[in-house]
């Protein structure tokens, strides 16, 4: 239960409310610390100025798992303070969903990095409609030693290009910590990622879920004196896994884009050198296409096959809108692919069978590997494991859409304090 109180130490999953709280605010500001006394207490009053210049009633949540004086501090500035065990950045936003209470959410930093006093585009994006407006730290202005060299001029600019390539999104700053979005859309976002990757999370399921999206400018500062960056702590290595984390998401959720046209490719070249050789040997001048020629198509063929039907999936499942779903489902209808595959199994299972009756006819002997039943068979075990493949996508394809119960982000909403 939301709780009252100066805070004395370390607590465990606890809300800590001030003595004057905001009632029925408009926006909600969520700012994860971590033992960041040496700046909690002006990010506060920034939050408090950017609100007041905007002309907007918001509450401030400060999501703490610090050993220091960062949640004294914040609860004494008027936020509200979430203890936390310390679970990762991402799982700091997610823990403060079910305490959000505003209609739009305002993220950042507790670091004096991003300024909180210039909240008013935000604000003004967010009520003319838009559902989630990113800070762009390129399109304002980057102080001096702010950042890394390899973050400014290699590590950002890079997966942001990879991820505008893929996505076919437009973002000039896809790590920007400094963000705004609605309330709706964040919980049917329903964010998983628990370390840094969180931020690239919201950017790819921002454009998968066909958020109305826009950017903003942001003035990014450098660090103040006697603070160490949460990288600098972590060590030397922390910036490449926190590229390396990143750049997983993207292309987790963009997995179709490595499957469908390979995958295409790939059977088109398997086909293009099988079924020509299902009667036998081909001589083009001096080389020879044989059974070994064949086995090779054979090979790419199912390689490829099942490399598009894993990118139609993983496009389903990473859809919000439910077009995709629909789109392989008109494309594959159950019942002809089902008649299909199992006319494709039965005639893979005829010209295996072929290869057995000659097999036993002849005294257990092995045809020559030139041999036309050779062919034929090769060409049936093609047959074979297309039609059972097949049927095995078209259940998957259609299982996809079974659903129970009511949505977590639903029940979540239900037992979010108030």
């Amino acid at each position: 239960m939301p709780q009252t109180g100066n805070h004395t130490g370390h607590c465990e999953f606890k809300l800590l409310l001030p003595e004057e709280d905001v009632p029925n605010p408009e926006f909600s500001i969520v700012i994860p610390a971590m033992n960041e006394e040496v700046t909690i207490t002006d990010c506060v009053d920034w939050c408090k100025q950017g609100l007041h210049d905007a002309g907007v009633v918001g509450e401030i949540l400060v999501v703490d798992s610090s050993t220091d004086r960062t949640a004294e501090l914040a609860l004494a500035g008027g936020c509200r303070v979430l203890c936390t065990r310390k679970r990762g950045l991402g799982q700091a936003y997610i823990d403060a969903v079910p305490y959000l209470r505003g209609r739009y959410v305002l993220m950042g930093d507790a670091d004096c990095t991003y300024d909180f006093r210039q909240l008013s585009p935000f604000v003004d994006k967010l009520r003319e409609g838009y559902e989630f407006t990113m800070g762009s730290r390129w399109r304002g202005s980057i102080e001096a030693r702010s950042m890394p060299f390899l973050h400014r001029y290699f590590g950002t600019p890079i997966t942001t290009w990879v991820l505008n390539r893929l996505y076919g999104s437009r973002f000039t700053d896809a790590h920007c910590g400094m963000r705004g979005i609605s309330r709706d859309a964040l919980l049917r976002m329903g964010l998983t990622s628990r370390s840094w990757d969180y931020a690239s999370e919201m950017v790819l399921k921002s454009v998968r879920m066909q958020l109305r999206t826009t950017e903003v400018p942001v003035v990014f500062h450098k660090d103040r004196e006697g603070r160490v960056s949460h990288h600098k702590r972590a060590g030397w290595f922390s910036p490449f896994r926190a590229a390396w984390v990143n750049l997983r998401v993207v292309f987790v959720y963009r997995a179709e884009f490595f499957m469908l046209k390979p995958g295409i490719a790939m059977l088109a070249l398997g086909l293009l050198l099988a079924l020509p050789l299902s009667f036998g040997s081909i001589s083009l001048g001096p080389v020879i296409f044989s059974l070994y020629w064949q086995l090779l198509g054979v090979t790419l063929a199912i390689v490829g096959l099942e490399i598009f039907y894993f990118g139609c999936l993983a496009e389903v499942f990473c859809d919000y809108t439910d077009r995709s779903r629909k789109h392989w489902q008109g494309v594959f209808r159950y019942t002809p692919t089902v008649l299909v595959s199992i006319g494709a199994f039965l005639i893979g299972l005829g010209l295996v069978g072929a290869l057995a009756v000659h097999y036993v006819t002849t005294g257990y002997t092995v045809p020559e590997v030139s041999a036309v039943v050779d062919h034929l068979a090769v060409t049936g075990l093609l047959f074979l494991i297309v039609g059972f493949s097949s049927f095995s996508f078209v259940l998957l394809l259609y299982a996809t859409g079974v659903r129970y119960g009511a949505s977590e982000h639903l029940s979540n909403e239900a037992r979010a304090p108030q």
